[in-house]
């Protein structure tokens, strides 16, 4: 019968092995959205994205609560949150997923980097893949500033714009997310 010791060693040496991996972390990124179309544009900035990142396996996970997007309008907040996205029954969107820099690039390292990300968009209750790329600059403090931009469609997440204001918000909405981590 084989031995238990190499598994047992390996059990034991699991959590120092995930702890000694570098995370970064932010909980006031800044997520824009943007509807063009052409009766009015609307415009809605959420400053309280929570986001990790491990820039050695290029994980990233990111938690925004819908409820935190505030727009011009204190009317469009509330139909936004009440008639689009149910925010009380869906109450905050998620994306998951990886990094991947250019080969051979340390996300870590003093300068600009360039990436692709995929990963699982949930928003309303539906996961859709979602493809971008991103820009990272690593600075001499030891933060990485992040940012990219992506197209998102409300049907592709069942999100239900009734007809009578369906030419006021654009087919795909433009979102820009802004972060900057710190290490944890």
């Amino acid at each position: 019968m084989p031995s238990a010791r190499p598994l047992l060693l390996t059990l034991m040496l699991w959590p120092a092995v995930v702890a000694a991996q570098d995370k970064y972390g932010s909980r006031n990124g800044t997520i824009t959205f943007f509807s063009s179309a052409p009766l009015e544009d609307i415009t809605a900035v959420n400053r309280n994205a929570a986001s990790v990142l491990i820039p050695s396996t290029g994980a990233i996970e990111f938690s925004v609560l819908i409820r935190a997007f505030e727009f011009e309008k204190a009317l469009m907040q509330e139909h936004f949150n009440e008639n689009y996205m149910e925010s009380a029954k869906w109450p905050k969107a998620t994306f998951k997923g990886r990094i991947v820099p250019n080969a051979g690039d340390d996300l870590t390292k003093q300068g600009v980097h360039s990436a692709e990300v995929d990963g699982t968009l949930n928003i309303h209750g539906v996961e859709r893949p979602l493809h971008t790329t991103a820009q990272l600059i690593s600075g001499p403090d030891g933060r990485i500033k992040a940012g990219c931009t992506f197209e998102v469609k409300p049907e592709d997440h069942a999100i239900a714009i009734p007809g009578v204001v369906r030419d006021k918000i654009a087919k795909s909405i433009q979102v820009t997310v802004d972060i900057t981590y710190r290490k944890l």
